[in-house]
């Protein structure tokens, strides 16, 4: 997530966590002023009922970073979901042509809770996967591998996956992406579900 270079709004960020909802509601309508729709607060579908309503768009992880992105006015997105969820945004949101459009202003992202996580993203870290491809590497010709990350991975993962020509999916074109990973090479690594990989 991009670290801001231009100061932060002025407000406070006062401790939250005795807050009662009226007063949460009222210190994040405080803001939504301030900032009018340069905010985008996007609320993933796992999220609770409280977060849902404050959300300006609420749904599936890619879908909400695909809308952010297209919005012409946001220049901070505040998401309520997981890492791999606020990683997509920013790098849906600053990608080159965005940038361009926005005499290259970057996006903002902010995930309110540092320490939400998915178990499922979790299951393959930078490290193991690279550990893996190295270890491939000692048996195999990794010329002949083509690494396949699910779209909730880590923004490293899916950045190792660049490196290497392979490509990120979703569930719904998984099938798509891995037929067109069997075209290019004989094998294929697939992170971080390997079910996902496994039954498509």
């Amino acid at each position: 997530m991009t670290v801001a270079a231009e100061p932060a709004p002025a407000f406070e960020l006062q401790p939250y966590k005795s807050l009662g909802n009226e007063e949460l509601h009222a210190r994040i309508q405080a803001v939504r002023d301030q900032l009018g729709p340069q905010l985008l607060i996007l609320g993933h579908h796992y999220q609770q009922d409280e977060v849902i309503a404050l959300a300006d768009l609420s749904g599936d992880s890619y879908q909400l970073s695909q809308m952010a992105a297209a919005s012409a006015d946001c220049r901070m997105i505040a998401f309520c979901g997981v890492h791999f969820m606020a990683e997509t945004a920013d790098i849906l949101a600053n990608r080159p042509e965005k940038l361009a459009e926005r005499g290259g202003q970057r996006v903002r992202v902010i995930l309110p809770d540092m320490a939400a996580g998915c178990s499922m993203a979790d299951m393959a870290g930078i490290r193991q996967i690279e550990d893996a491809w190295d270890q491939l590497g000692e048996l195999l010709d990794t010329e002949d591998i083509t690494p396949v990350t699910y779209i909730n991975s880590a923004a490293s993962l899916k950045a190792f996956v660049g490196r290497h020509g392979g490509i990120v999916c979703t569930s719904s074109n998984a099938r798509a992406a891995l037929e067109w990973a069997f075209a290019r090479t004989s094998r294929v690594m697939f992170f971080p579900d390997q079910h996902l990989g496994r039954n498509t």
